[in-house]
């Protein structure tokens, strides 16, 4: 508990001191590849986002997720590649390999699905080598190029928003 509190303080220096001396400029690339970062604590309908996403006319093949968990059942089976804070060090080194792929691939568009500001899931998303990043208003507005106002909850209507506000930056 009391390392857990040490960790945060940490990486949101570390996530606070990227913010500052990143350099947050957008490609004009159409997207073709898409990363989804989900905070699975407060939204567990990863399957149905993507289906929206699908329907959008974003080829699934071209869609990679990555799931973060506060914590793991002992029992539960997990089909996405996942993360937890115990992943990542004081300095903010990530140790999973299939997290690192996801961070270094260089997506067209990153989704950044959460709407509460974890310092794990912001140095994530500071990290990622993503073009385009997109949230939610309620996250650090120094992290994603564009924010949709919406709610975790109404996936349909924040996939409609992104997908109108795309056609209108000819994104796709």
């Amino acid at each position: 508990m009391f390392y857990n509190i040490i960790k945060n303080f940490f990486l949101k220096k570390n996530v606070t001191k990227r913010l500052t001396s990143e350099n947050s400029f957008a490609s004009n690339e159409k997207v073709i590849t898409v990363g989804i970062l989900v905070d699975e604590s407060y939204f567990s309908e990863t399957n149905q986002l993507i289906e929206r996403i699908v329907s959008q006319g974003i080829d699934a093949n071209n869609i990679s997720v990555l799931v973060y968990k506060d914590k793991i059942k002992k029992k539960e089976e997990i089909n996405e590649p996942f993360l937890t804070i115990k992943n990542i060090s004081l300095s903010g080194e990530i140790t999973k390999p299939e997290v690192k792929d996801f961070i270094e691939t260089p997506f067209d568009l990153l989704i950044n699905y959460y709407d509460v500001s974890k310092s794990s899931l912001l140095l994530l998303s500071v990290k990622s080598k993503a073009k385009f990043k997109v949230g939610f208003d309620t996250v650090d507005k120094r992290v994603n190029h564009f924010i949709i106002k919406s709610l975790v909850e109404n996936f349909n209507e924040f996939v409609l928003e992104l997908f109108k506000y795309l056609k209108i930056l000819n994104k796709i």
